[in-house]
C-alpha cells in the first residue's frame, strides 16, 4: 500500500460514500424508485434538505403495486 493510497480514501473516498449513502441504501433495499432517489441525491444532495429527503425516501418501505 502506497502513501498516496493511504491518503486517498479518507479525503476522497469517505466523503463520496457519505454523499451517496441514500443511493446505496436504496440499492441495497432494491427500491422501485432507485433512479429517482439517485437523481435526487446527485442533483440536490449538496443542499441539506435534499440530502435528508433522500435517505428518508430510501428507507421508506415500498407498498405493493396495485394491479387492475
Amino acid at each position: 500500500m502506497t502513501l498516496s493510497t493511504f491518503f486517498f480514501f479518507p479525503f476522497f473516498g469517505l466523503p463520496f460514500l457519505m454523499y451517496f449513502l441514500p443511493s446505496i441504501i436504496a440499492l441495497i433495499k432494491s427500491k422501485r424508485d432507485l433512479l429517482a432517489i439517485f437523481l435526487l441525491n446527485l442533483f440536490l444532495g449538496w443542499s441539506v434538505i435534499g440530502w435528508f429527503v433522500a435517505p428518508i425516501w430510501a428507507a421508506k418501505s415500498d407498498f405493493p403495486a396495485v394491479v387492475r
